[in-house]
């Protein structure tokens, strides 16, 4: 008789959460039949290819709850159980399982919970001479407000053990951070609130790798188009980096193996990083599939879902993957994609902002994504024009593009009008950020705010005259003429891009498309590997 594997999905979606997670556990569940076990799936969503008939040897229809799962334990005793595929909601089980003698493949529960225990990372971060943002742990309103003055304003509060930044907040001042610590101790329950120093104007990426105890095998390093402050599973990302140095990027591999090696992981593992003044800083590290997997998987052309369940099981990657530890470099599979294929690999998101008419379309801490794409091209710029496509935000090639940013963001707008300029559209913008250009030579077209006399601006975005919008946050949270503008921005189906590194992102796919035009690739044509 077969040995048996319980591979416990993540449940219904929800907003912040997308199919991601599905894909790493069909992927798990093919690599347990592959290597001879029974795969025994736990998935409680019609709408996903875990819960297909004829994905696994057999299919339990049921929540993600520990009475459930342990029933399920009980009639089909297996040889482990699967719980770093699902996301958030199987992870939260490793714990209460382990104490009743359930075997947990790959990583495990003690090392899970060291790198969820906010604390207790931070200690592992110290212990390894790594850095993290200045933070700080609060248990009441009193002690909170202390470690967020120490700190210095604004900083990012978060609880605990939360699925797609749930609770997760940026706070300006004293005032925001106790109306948000009460909605926050209802989310996290007992658990204790960690304060960070948000580090404005950092870079972030995010890192997906696979260990099996010894070695350890970087799939990607993702630098994050938008800038810091952003949810990872909200942001843009590229592969490889496009504007980082590489021995940053190479501090980068070696600080994720000596992390996957601190905690003992076997399977997956995500760590994501901030990269500020040439400083490289570590926010979190969660052992276990990430929502980049699947978009890392296809850009490599490694799927690290499956190479990483087969790891769980015991084999090892130098027998997996021996083309891969055979080449004679100190980051092997570090950069696929860049280095085999000399393309660019981006993934943008989809959000449900149609559906939510009153909802402010802007990204911040907690995810609010339900999808991804990926754009693929030789050129950066064409790789993002295409994914932009293909998330429904097509951009334009010609009329007239609004601009109004933050009093922060006015020095580095000046080359982005410049090159709009250059490129045959016409700014718009109002007061503020005319006189601004105006200043620096750029020529602009002066447009009324929400408050002044019509035509303003938003009756222009409803009129059509608007084809793309460049609007950053001020950081206040009341509703402002920016809200409107983009809520305008959303039901006139008009992209707009609120981040520096965006905006310019989206000038540089313009001008790719007008010099070259566009080439479209399979992915079956670029990888031969499996």
């Amino acid at each position: 008789m077969k040995k048996k594997v319980i591979i416990l999905g993540s449940g219904p979606n929800r907003i912040g959460q997308g199919v991601e997670f599905d894909y790493a556990c069909v992927h798990c569940v093919w690599a347990v039949r592959e290597e001879g076990y029974e795969a025994i799936m736990v998935n409680c969503n019609p709408e996903t290819v875990s819960t297909d008939y004829d994905t696994s040897d057999r299919l339990y229809f049921e929540p993600i709850i520990l009475e459930d799962v342990l029933n399920i334990i009980d009639k089909e005793k297996p040889f482990g159980v699967v719980v770093q595929f699902g996301g958030q909601t199987p992870l939260k089980l490793a714990k209460p399982l382990e104490k009743l003698n359930i075997p947990i493949l790959g990583t495990q529960p003690e090392s899970i919970d060291i790198a969820e225990d906010r604390e207790r990372f931070r200690e592992l971060i110290i212990k390894l001479g790594l850095k993290q943002p200045e933070s700080g742990i609060a248990k009441s309103k009193e002690e909170a407000l202390k470690v967020a003055e120490g700190i210095g304003y604004p900083v990012l509060v978060r609880p605990s053990y939360v699925l797609g930044g749930r609770a997760m907040r940026l706070v300006y001042d004293e005032i925001e951070l106790m109306a948000y610590i009460q909605e926050a101790v209802n989310v996290s329950e007992d658990k204790p609130l960690l304060i960070d120093r948000f580090l404005d104007g950092s870079v972030e990426l995010d890192v997906d790798c696979v260990s099996d105890g010894e070695d350890v095998l970087v799939g990607a390093v993702m630098e994050h188009i938008e800038e810091a402050g952003i949810h990872s599973g909200d942001s843009a990302t590229c592969i490889p980096h496009y504007s980082l140095h590489d021995d940053i990027v190479i501090e980068v591999k070696n600080q994720t193996k000596r992390l996957a090696n601190a905690l003992g992981t076997v399977g997956l593992m995500n760590v994501q990083y901030a990269v500020k003044d040439g400083e490289i800083y570590i926010i979190e590290a969660n052992p276990r599939a990430s929502r980049t997997v699947p978009f890392v998987s296809k850009a490599i052309g490694y799927p690290l879902a499956k190479i990483a369940s087969k790891v769980m099981l015991g084999k090892k990657l130098r027998k997996l993957l021996p083309e891969v530890f055979n080449i004679h470099s100190p980051h092997p599979a570090s950069d696929f994609l860049s280095r085999d294929f000399n393309l660019y690999a981006i993934k943008e998101v989809v959000f449900p902002w149609n559906r939510f008419p009153e909802v402010d379309p802007l990204l911040g801490p907690e995810m609010k994504s339900t999808g991804e794409v990926m754009g693929i091209d030789r050129d950066f710029g064409l790789a993002f024009y295409k994914a932009q496509a293909a998330a429904g935000s097509s951009l334009p090639l010609e009329g007239n593009i609004f601009i109004s940013v933050a009093d922060k963001d006015k020095p580095q707008i000046v080359e982005i009008a410049r090159s709009l300029e250059e490129l045959g559209f016409k700014i718009f913008s109002t007061s503020g950020t005319f006189n601004f250009l105006k200043d620096n030579g750029i020529r602009a077209i002066l447009v009324n705010k929400l408050s002044e006399e019509r035509p303003n601006i938003v009756d222009r975005i409803r009129n059509g005259e608007i084809s793309m919008i460049i609007n950053t946050p001020s950081g206040k949270r009341e509703r402002s003429d920016a809200y409107y503008i983009r809520r305008a921005a959303v039901a006139n189906k008009v992209p707009y891009y609120t981040t520096i590194r965006g905006a310019a992102a989206a000038v540089e796919a313009i001008k790719s498309f007008k010099r070259k035009g566009l080439e479209v690739y399979s992915l079956q044509d670029l990888r031969s590997r499996k």
